[in-house]
């Protein structure tokens, strides 16, 4: 294919994907208020109440929840486009390589945002809980779902750390070797994360990161084993 002919699939393909995404998000947009009440859950009793300023922001939060659940729905649409635009550079051993990764970059996502749920409680009391006499926190939606959302994808985005070194070991950086020698290093590394990225000041949350991400740092010593042999 020409350059321009890769251009017009590119953009077919792109086409495609933005009418799935909003497609998607219409469906988004009619569950948005059960999302917003399940993001509401993790609120500590006394916080019940959220509020908002603008006569315009209940309504924005929830078209960005629409967006939000419009992107996952239509993931397995992106990632199938994704796959069939790069298919023809690459080789047969490549192309079986590449789909896994795919799916397992999205339930590892999948199970980062679990475990940021999971925690969020426990970051909301540490953080109200510098509240003081003349110094009480008043909780916007937008602030509010702001800071959900973005703890949420952090957690994604942290718990794929698996793709990254096994691809780093695929391309010959890395290799089991050289990682099973560096597990106390490694255990030291996810445990000041853990503790860094959860700042609810109880033991609990560290410990259920630092096992996750543990448990993902064994299994990709696994991967990689496998990869070599």
């Amino acid at each position: 294919m020409s350059l321009i002919e890769h251009l017009e699939e590119l953009r077919r393909r792109l086409i495609i994907v933005v009418l799935a995404v909003l497609a998607a998000a219409v469906i988004g947009f009619i569950f948005s208020g059960s999302v917003l009440d399940l993001l509401r859950v993790p609120l500590p009793s006394a916080y019940d109440t959220i509020y908002f300023t603008g006569p315009a922001d209940a309504f924005g939060v929830q078209v960005k929840i629409a967006g939000f659940i419009g992107i996952a729905l239509a993931m397995p649409v992106i990632l199938f486009h994704v796959w069939r635009f790069v298919t023809p550079g690459l080789t047969r051993r490549e192309r079986r390589f590449v789909w896994p990764v795919m799916i397992a970059a999205l339930l590892l996502f999948a199970l980062g945002i679990f475990v940021g749920y999971l925690i969020i409680p426990y970051a909301l009391n540490f953080l109200l809980g510098f509240a003081r006499p003349g110094l009480e926190p008043l909780l916007t939606i937008d602030g509010y779902v702001g800071f959900v959302t973005t703890m949420l994808l952090a957690f994604g985005l942290v718990l794929e750390f698996p793709i990254v070194l096994i691809g780093l070991a695929r391309v010959g950086i890395l290799n089991h070797r050289r990682l099973a020698a560096q597990r106390r290093w490694a255990i030291v590394l996810i445990v000041l994360l853990a503790i860094v990225l959860t700042p609810g000041g109880d033991p609990i949350s560290p410990i259920i990161l630092g096992s996750v991400m543990y448990v993902l740092f064994e299994g990709s010593l696994f991967v990689i084993r496998m990869i070599r042999r």
